[in-house]
């Protein structure tokens, strides 16, 4: 029987993610795949967002399968994303591998590290946004699926910090500046900014890009066309963003300000920020850390605003279409078999579905709108599911959707560009270097 979750359970949850947590530090599974003196399937997961969802379904299928347990570790965001490149690399992956898709899902199936998932998806792929269940075939072959809910990039806002400085919600980029100078001069910092953790800089640059010259700019990078990154639609959209650090736009000390430990959701629902670019990913955070606020109405939600003259479609969107599940093929034959057969039972479910559902988390399955609309909270799920459903083009994160090599310098350059040690166009030749 599926191990139901809920608010109810969120204390419950909380202390047994800390045991397992403490747990993890002290040995026990080795990297491979297998626990210690056996040869059963693992896997490596993230920490905060829908981890009890991810745990509840480990548990499920433990209860029933006795004799291929998961070995299970639980990492942060960016402790994750260093130690997995590395394990994969090194033929010492967990059996199942969480990952985004993209160009490391790309680099992973031309170097034999992942395994084509063949008939034990085909049920699931029936069910799932074809936009989302694409990103996880690499030249028609299914090397991941999707196995949690989709993320795409929403501009949250406190709407009582907006109302005391008297500031509509921005829907252009001239409307967000001026905001800027108004929340300033009300003590506010205007918009929080995870600046430590640095791929959340990547949100600003994506978004900026795709409304001034659409998605082709970036195709263009992925297609490896000599100068891409010198597009005038980056190098406007570089502009711009130093247009916002040098008016103040994400404080003083957002380069302190890390993502792991939600300290830039924080800000804004403490009221210290006005606004917060950030993954759908985080309102459950937002849920459990300030349920007040959201139950109240205080916490908005929109979509990026439009650049004026810009020629990306304003209802594009950016982000991760989901986290997905590959598996290795370093794993055992066996320890393969019994995540092929996980993936096929217990990911993305009718239970797993109402489990998202329930902590406001929205899976990629279709014809989900009635069952959206039933939930108790249903406008943030309706709000994000028709985003996805909607949007003539959805952008995976840059990070991801390049190979590892360029998307760690992207990464680099841009932390660069937002501390003002270099320029735009310095940022745009740097990048070119790489391709």
């Amino acid at each position: 029987m599926r191990l139901r979750i809920g608010r109810r359970t969120g204390a419950v949850v909380a202390t047994v993610t800390a045991a397992a947590l403490l747990a993890a530090c002290g040995g026990g599974k080795q990297p491979g795949g297998a626990a210690a003196g056996g040869d059963g399937p693992s896997a490596w997961a993230l920490t905060g967002g829908t981890e009890e969802v991810f745990r509840a379904q480990f548990d499920a299928w433990d209860a029933e399968h006795p004799d291929q347990e998961f070995s299970v570790e639980w990492f942060a965001n960016d402790a994750y994303k260093e130690k997995i490149r590395t394990a994969v690399g090194a033929g010492n992956s967990p059996t199942l591998i969480y990952g985004w898709s993209g160009g490391t899902l790309a680099d992973y199936a031309a170097n034999g590290k992942v395994v084509d998932l063949g008939d034990s998806v085909t049920e699931l792929n029936e069910r799932l946004i074809p936009s989302v269940a694409a990103n996880g075939e690499v030249d028609g072959t299914t090397y991941a699926v999707p196995n949690t809910h989709t993320q795409p990039v929403v501009m949250y806002h406190n709407k009582e910090v907006l109302d005391a400085a008297g500031v509509d919600v921005p829907t252009t980029y001239d409307e967000l500046l001026d905001a800027v100078g108004t929340l300033q001069d009300e003590g506010v910092t205007p918009i929080a900014l995870a600046g430590q953790s640095v791929w959340p800089e990547l949100m600003w640059i994506q978004y900026l890009t795709d409304r001034i010259g659409g998605p082709e700019v970036f195709q263009a990078v992925l297609d490896g066309e000599e100068g891409a990154w010198s597009d005038p639609a980056i190098v406007e959209a570089t502009t711009k963003i130093r247009e916002l650090v040098d008016a103040g736009a994400f404080g003083d000390s957002f380069g302190s300000v890390n993502a792991d430990q939600n300290a830039d959701t924080a800000l804004v629902h403490t009221g210290k920020a006005a606004f917060v670019l950030q993954g759908s990913w985080v309102y459950p955070n937002f849920l459990e850390a300030a349920p007040e606020l959201v139950e109240s109405g205080g916490l908005g939600y929109t979509t990026f605003p439009a650049v004026e003259g810009g020629a990306g479609d304003p209802a594009n969107i950016v982000g991760n279409p989901s986290n997905f599940w590959s598996v290795s093929a370093d794993a055992s034959e066996d320890a393969q078999t019994a995540a092929k057969e996980f993936i096929s039972t217990e990911v993305l479910s009718d239970d797993v579905v109402d489990d998202l559902l329930e902590i406001g988390a929205v899976p990629p399955i279709t014809g989900l709108e009635d069952k959206i609309a039933a939930q108790a909270d249903s406008d943030h799920p309706s709000f994000v599911y028709g985003l996805v459903r909607d949007a003539p083009h959805f952008q995976l994160s840059w990070d991801q959707a390049l190979p590892p090599a360029q998307a760690q310098e992207l990464l680099d350059n841009l932390s660069q560009l937002f501390l003002g040690q270099i320029d735009p166009q310095q940022f745009s030749d740097a990048m070119d270097a790489t391709l």
